[in-house]
């Protein structure tokens, strides 16, 4: 005697989570993106200043006081991701025509993505527009200025650094720091007002 075997069709349930592609929450896709490289306010005084004095005890950064930061915000850049500062640099003028990156700091957590260039391009921008014909830095970490244009120089070239800060500087002649400077191509009109980088 033969026996008919039936067979019923199986469904197959899919979940609805399964089929849905993955998605990033809100908090990660704003941490990815790009910060925004702005001119700083007094609104940003203490964010620079926290920043700087975070980085202070690495040797490489001179400190700033709160009431420096405040009375020459004008100066300062600063790069925004989300609300938070994560970068800032200080174009200070030295002359009528040198200024100088002064200040020049990244959070640890956004470093090698390009910040720091683009705050030092960005104040070659504004110093050239200024009138200034030569920006240098003062730094221990030589290459990484070389790698946007500027050369190593003796510190003798631009005596208006020694005569504003070195020669009152405990570290004076031994401080390990090399003078760097590039060469700034002065921009046709003037969108920063000079008064303003010397306030």
């Amino acid at each position: 005697m033969r026996v008919a075997h039936t067979t019923s069709p199986v469904r197959v349930f899919r979940s609805r989570r399964a089929a849905m592609p993955p998605t990033r929450s809100r908090a990660r896709v704003r941490a990815t993106r790009p910060p925004v490289i702005r001119a700083a306010t007094s609104a940003d005084v203490e964010a620079i200043h926290a920043l700087i004095d975070t980085h202070v005890a690495d040797g490489r950064l001179l400190p700033r006081r709160r009431e420096e930061i405040a009375a020459h915000v004008s100066r300062f850049l600063v790069a925004v991701q989300g609300r938070r500062v994560v970068g800032c640099a200080d174009l200070a003028p030295l002359s009528r025509h040198v200024a100088e990156v002064r200040s020049l700091v990244v959070s640890d957590a956004v470093r090698s993505r390009g910040i720091g260039r683009q705050l030092v391009d960005e104040l070659a921008s504004r110093a050239a527009a200024s009138g200034f014909e030569t920006l240098c830095a003062f730094t221990h970490v030589a290459g990484y200025f070389i790698q946007m244009g500027f050369s190593i120089v003796p510190h003798t070239w631009l005596p208006e650094k020694i005569e504003a800060d070195c020669r009152s500087c405990a570290l004076f002649r031994n401080c390990g720091q090399y003078a760097v400077m590039r060469p700034l191509v002065r921009a046709r009109q003037t969108c920063v007002p000079l008064t303003a980088l010397h306030a």
